[in-house]
Order: structure tokens, then sequence, then C-alpha cells
């Protein structure tokens, strides 16, 4: 709020205030010298309205009102871009409490520090304050039984773009992940993009024209190879996925690999670790861990074997 803005803002609101008190003032004064019962209409009759002055205690209970409002004023802000005697504020407030939660989240868990990402797994208190924390936080995305949809992956099999280990999956909740496919429709052009498809396709096992796949082999080696690599399985380090599986972060059909290839894709994981705090973060890591490798002695996430 500019200065400017902020003085406007003042100025309003007190002139409201000395205005309210000038009213009641110039109000009590006008009927003071009237007399009591002073008729000003007479309807049918029998029907009088009189107008008799305020009854002094509502006339004390509105100057008293304002007298609040204006010490309320003084103590916390509201008069444009005036903090306030105390430097009260909501942002503050909110931090307040959730640096309290925070601590009081510490002091729940103090026992698990130390713990590996496998032991809290195992851990049935540990997981089920993270599938809570799951689903705050990663539901929205990745869907409520963590299997993603399109434009999200599965968090339930083994298929990791950026590695499945545990400082992987940490660095990836931790500080969060930017993975861009570029566009390659130009430089390709329109008969490029179809013989890479049809490559791409093969990887996977799928059927393809064949004349259009093996035109479109020396196109993958020379452009794609440098992030999937020669064998098009992919490069963790740079979330470049593995094209010779089943699993398709953004479709496998015919019309999915053309948009992905030739305008590419932009895929954002936000980072959490600011806004949750390490213990959290770390107990969303296990959580996940878990979700892909369930504890032994039982096929199934621990999720799953809640519902």
């Amino acid at each position: 709020m500019n200065s400017g803005t902020s003085a406007i803002i003042a100025v309003v609101v007190i002139a409201n205030a000395l205005a309210s008190l000038w009213l009641i003032w110039w109000t009590n004064k006008s009927n003071a010298g009237k007399a009591a019962k002073e008729t000003t209409h007479v309807w049918d009759g029998d029907l009088t309205e009189y107008n008799n002055p305020m009854p002094r205690w509502w006339l004390w209970l509105f100057i008293i009102t304002i007298i609040f409002g204006m010490v309320y004023f003084w103590l916390y802000p509201g008069l444009g871009s005036f903090a306030g005697s105390k430097g009260w504020t909501s942002a503050a407030e909110w931090k307040a409490e959730d640096d309290a939660a925070a601590a009081a989240l510490e002091q729940r868990f103090a026992s698990l520090k130390g713990k590996s990402l496998a032991e809290l797994a195992h851990d049935p208190e540990a997981m089920s304050t993270a599938r809570n924390l799951f689903a705050l936080n990663c539901s929205t995305c990745h869907g409520s039984d963590a299997r993603g949809a399109k434009g999200f992956p599965n968090l339930t099999d083994n298929d990791w773009l950026w590695g499945g280990s545990d400082d992987a999956v940490l660095q990836t909740i931790s500080q969060g992940r930017d993975g861009v496919m570029p566009a390659w429709g130009q430089v390709l052009g329109t008969d490029g993009v179809e013989q890479v498809i049809a490559y791409v396709m093969t990887l996977s096992g799928k059927q393809a024209p064949a004349d259009a796949a093996a035109a479109g082999k020396p196109r993958f080696e020379a452009i794609c190879s440098a992030c999937h690599g020669m064998d098009g399985k992919g490069n963790q380090a740079l979330g470049a996925p593995n094209l010779t599986d089943d699993v398709w972060l953004h479709g496998s059909s015919v019309k999915d690999l053309r948009e992905t290839i030739a305008n590419g894709r932009t895929n954002h994981m936000p980072a959490h670790l600011e806004r949750l705090g390490e213990t959290r973060v770390r107990l969303l890591a296990a959580y996940v861990l878990s979700l892909s490798h369930p504890p032994s002695g039982g096929s199934e996430a621990p999720h799953a074997a809640a519902n």
C-alpha cells in the first residue's frame, strides 16, 4: 500500500469517527430544549409519535463504541499502513501457531529421530501420521491412492523418474523437481516427428510402421539419446523417463506422443521442506517408499491395508 492510499484510508476512518461523535452531540443538543413527550405525529386519532431525547444509557453506549473503535485502531492495524502500537499481524499470528504445531510434532516424534526411512515405514504410528500428511499435501496431484494421473506420476509402482533411493526421494520432496521435455517439432519437421514416434513405440514393444521406425532411429540417436540414452532407458539424473517400459506419464497413444515430441512437456514438483519441515518430509518420504516397497510380511502398502 503506497503512502497516499494509506493516508486517505486513515483520514476517512478518523473523519467517520469524529463525524459520528459530532452527530450524536448535535442531535442531543437540538433536542435539549424540547419539552418531554413532544408530539410529532398523530394517526387515526390515537396513534401518537413522540420526539423524546435519546436515553442517556443509549447515548453513552454509542460514545463508548466509538472510543473503543479508536483505541482498537491505535493498538492494531486498520488505519492504512499504520501497524498499530502492538505490532500485531495476521502473518505473525499464523507463524506463531505454525511454529507451535511444528514444535509439538517434533516432540511427538522425538523418538523417531535418527531412524532410517525403512525403519519409519515399519512404525505404525509414524505411517498413520504420514498417511494424513500425504492426503493433505500430495493427494491433489498424485491421488488419494497415490496412483497418480495423466501428467502426475504413479507412486505405487517401482518406476522412478528421478530415482527411488532414500536420498533421491528425500531430495524430490524436500527441494522439488522440474522436468522439461523440449519441443522438437520445428527441428524434426512433420515427417521427422512421425518417424520418431514410430521408433519410440517400437522401443516399448508397440506396433508401428517398420519403414517409419527405421527412419526414426537415427533421428532418435542424434537428438533424443542425449537425455534418454542410446537404448532409450532414460536417465534418472535428468528426470528423463525410460521409454522401453510400458509406463507413460503423459500417455502412449500416437496423439499423446505427437504432442510430447512436437510441443514438449513441462512438469513441476514443488519443494516442501521449507513449508513442512524435516520431520514431516522424512515421514512423507518413508510413506512414499513404502507404497512401492511394501514392508516384508505383507503385499499391501500401509495405506491399502488400513482401508
